[in-house]
Protein backbone atom coordinates (compact mmCIF):
# COMPACT_ATOMS: atom_id res chain seq x y z
CA UNK A 1 0.00 0.00 0.00
CA UNK A 2 1.43 3.43 -0.96
CA UNK A 3 2.65 5.70 1.83
CA UNK A 4 0.16 8.62 2.06
CA UNK A 5 2.84 11.01 3.39
CA UNK A 6 4.21 11.73 -0.10
CA UNK A 7 3.01 11.86 -3.69
CA UNK A 8 3.66 8.76 -5.79
CA UNK A 9 5.65 9.03 -9.00
CA UNK A 10 3.74 10.21 -12.06
CA UNK A 11 5.16 7.42 -14.19
CA UNK A 12 8.18 6.10 -15.99
CA UNK A 13 10.03 9.01 -17.60
CA UNK A 14 12.93 7.51 -19.57
CA UNK A 15 15.17 4.49 -19.94
CA UNK A 16 18.95 4.51 -20.35
CA UNK A 17 20.83 1.60 -21.90
CA UNK A 18 24.51 0.66 -22.10
CA UNK A 19 25.14 -0.20 -25.78
CA UNK A 20 28.17 -1.11 -27.89
CA UNK A 21 27.58 1.67 -30.46
CA UNK A 22 25.25 4.54 -29.48
CA UNK A 23 24.94 5.78 -33.07
CA UNK A 24 24.04 2.37 -34.52
CA UNK A 25 21.52 1.87 -31.72
CA UNK A 26 20.10 5.36 -32.31
CA UNK A 27 19.57 4.54 -36.01
CA UNK A 28 17.83 1.31 -34.97
CA UNK A 29 15.44 3.09 -32.59
CA UNK A 30 14.82 5.85 -35.15
CA UNK A 31 13.64 3.22 -37.65
CA UNK A 32 12.01 0.82 -35.19
CA UNK A 33 10.11 3.33 -33.05
CA UNK A 34 10.21 6.61 -34.97
CA UNK A 35 12.35 8.27 -32.29
CA UNK A 36 14.49 11.28 -33.22
CA UNK A 37 17.91 12.26 -31.92
CA UNK A 38 17.58 15.15 -29.50
CA UNK A 39 21.19 15.38 -28.36
CA UNK A 40 24.34 13.62 -29.60
CA UNK A 41 27.28 13.76 -27.21
CA UNK A 42 29.43 11.18 -29.00
CA UNK A 43 29.46 8.39 -26.43
CA UNK A 44 25.89 9.21 -25.39
CA UNK A 45 22.89 9.79 -27.66
CA UNK A 46 19.51 10.96 -26.35
CA UNK A 47 16.34 10.29 -28.35
CA UNK A 48 12.75 11.37 -27.98
CA UNK A 49 9.43 10.58 -29.56
CA UNK A 50 8.19 13.47 -31.74
CA UNK A 51 5.00 13.47 -29.63
CA UNK A 52 6.83 13.50 -26.29
CA UNK A 53 7.01 16.49 -23.97
CA UNK A 54 10.09 15.17 -22.17
CA UNK A 55 13.74 16.07 -22.63
CA UNK A 56 14.45 12.48 -23.70
CA UNK A 57 12.69 9.13 -23.71
CA UNK A 58 15.75 6.95 -24.34
CA UNK A 59 19.41 7.45 -23.54
CA UNK A 60 22.06 5.30 -25.19
CA UNK A 61 25.49 5.28 -23.48
CA UNK A 62 28.58 3.55 -24.89
CA UNK A 63 29.43 0.55 -22.72
CA UNK A 64 33.07 0.00 -21.93
CA UNK A 65 33.32 -3.58 -23.18
CA UNK A 66 34.65 -6.29 -23.14
CA UNK A 67 36.29 -6.09 -19.70
CA UNK A 68 34.01 -3.52 -18.09
CA UNK A 69 32.71 -3.94 -14.56
CA UNK A 70 29.21 -5.43 -14.51
CA UNK A 71 27.73 -1.96 -13.97
CA UNK A 72 29.08 -0.75 -17.35
CA UNK A 73 28.28 -3.74 -19.58
CA UNK A 74 25.68 -3.85 -22.33
CA UNK A 75 22.18 -3.82 -20.89
CA UNK A 76 19.98 -1.65 -18.74
CA UNK A 77 21.69 1.30 -17.04
CA UNK A 78 18.65 2.78 -15.28
CA UNK A 79 14.98 3.69 -15.48
CA UNK A 80 13.82 7.15 -14.41
CA UNK A 81 10.63 7.81 -12.45
CA UNK A 82 9.24 11.33 -12.24
CA UNK A 83 7.77 12.99 -9.17
CA UNK A 84 5.29 15.88 -9.49
CA UNK A 85 7.15 18.65 -7.60
CA UNK A 86 10.50 19.69 -6.15
CA UNK A 87 8.99 19.28 -2.68
CA UNK A 88 8.24 15.65 -3.59
CA UNK A 89 11.83 15.18 -4.80
CA UNK A 90 13.17 16.57 -1.52
CA UNK A 91 10.94 14.16 0.43
CA UNK A 92 12.13 11.31 -1.79
CA UNK A 93 15.75 12.22 -1.05
CA UNK A 94 15.16 12.06 2.71
CA UNK A 95 13.23 8.79 2.42
CA UNK A 96 15.74 7.10 0.09
CA UNK A 97 18.69 8.30 2.19
CA UNK A 98 17.07 6.80 5.30
CA UNK A 99 16.59 3.54 3.40
CA UNK A 100 20.28 3.47 2.41
CA UNK A 101 19.27 3.46 -1.26
CA UNK A 102 20.55 6.89 -2.37
CA UNK A 103 23.84 6.73 -4.29
CA UNK A 104 23.98 10.13 -6.02
CA UNK A 105 22.25 13.28 -7.19
CA UNK A 106 22.57 15.75 -10.05
CA UNK A 107 21.21 19.04 -11.33
CA UNK A 108 21.12 18.23 -15.06
CA UNK A 109 19.88 21.69 -16.00
CA UNK A 110 16.66 20.37 -17.55
CA UNK A 111 15.95 18.16 -14.54
CA UNK A 112 16.87 17.46 -10.93
CA UNK A 113 17.73 13.83 -10.20
CA UNK A 114 18.38 11.35 -7.43
CA UNK A 115 20.13 8.06 -8.24
CA UNK A 116 19.39 4.98 -6.16
CA UNK A 117 19.94 1.23 -5.93
CA UNK A 118 17.18 -1.27 -5.25
CA UNK A 119 17.84 -4.32 -3.00
CA UNK A 120 19.43 -6.19 -5.94
CA UNK A 121 21.69 -3.28 -6.85
CA UNK A 122 19.69 -2.23 -9.93
CA UNK A 123 19.97 1.51 -10.49
CA UNK A 124 16.97 3.78 -10.82
CA UNK A 125 16.47 7.53 -10.96
CA UNK A 126 13.84 9.71 -9.30
CA UNK A 127 13.60 13.03 -11.10
CA UNK A 128 11.72 16.31 -11.49
CA UNK A 129 11.80 17.91 -14.94
CA UNK A 130 11.88 21.71 -15.18
CA UNK A 131 8.83 23.03 -17.05
CA UNK A 132 9.95 24.07 -20.54
CA UNK A 133 8.70 27.64 -20.12
CA UNK A 134 10.94 28.08 -17.05
CA UNK A 135 14.18 26.89 -18.68
CA UNK A 136 16.88 29.41 -19.55
CA UNK A 137 19.17 29.01 -22.57
CA UNK A 138 22.23 29.21 -20.28
CA UNK A 139 20.91 26.65 -17.78
CA UNK A 140 23.87 25.29 -15.74
CA UNK A 141 24.18 21.52 -15.54
CA UNK A 142 25.98 18.71 -13.72
CA UNK A 143 25.88 20.49 -10.36
CA UNK A 144 24.92 19.25 -6.89
CA UNK A 145 21.26 19.69 -5.98
CA UNK A 146 20.33 22.89 -4.17
CA UNK A 147 16.70 22.50 -3.09
CA UNK A 148 16.55 25.95 -1.46
CA UNK A 149 17.73 27.76 -4.60
CA UNK A 150 15.56 25.66 -6.92
CA UNK A 151 12.46 26.06 -4.76
CA UNK A 152 13.07 29.82 -4.58
CA UNK A 153 13.39 29.96 -8.37
CA UNK A 154 10.68 27.49 -9.47
CA UNK A 155 8.48 27.06 -6.40
CA UNK A 156 8.34 23.97 -4.21
CA UNK A 157 4.94 22.93 -5.60
CA UNK A 158 5.40 23.76 -9.29
CA UNK A 159 4.46 20.69 -11.27
CA UNK A 160 7.24 19.32 -13.44
CA UNK A 161 7.10 19.16 -17.21
CA UNK A 162 5.69 15.62 -17.32
CA UNK A 163 3.40 15.97 -14.31
CA UNK A 164 0.98 18.45 -15.84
Amino acid sequence: MPDPSFAPTVGLRHAVLWVSDPHASARFYEHALGLVVKNDMGDAVFLTSPASITDHDLGLFRATVPHAPASRQIGLYHLAWEVPTLADLELAKARLSAMGALIGENNHGVSRSLYCHDPDGLEFEIMWEVPVELLRSDEPENLPLDFRADQARFGADTRGNGAR
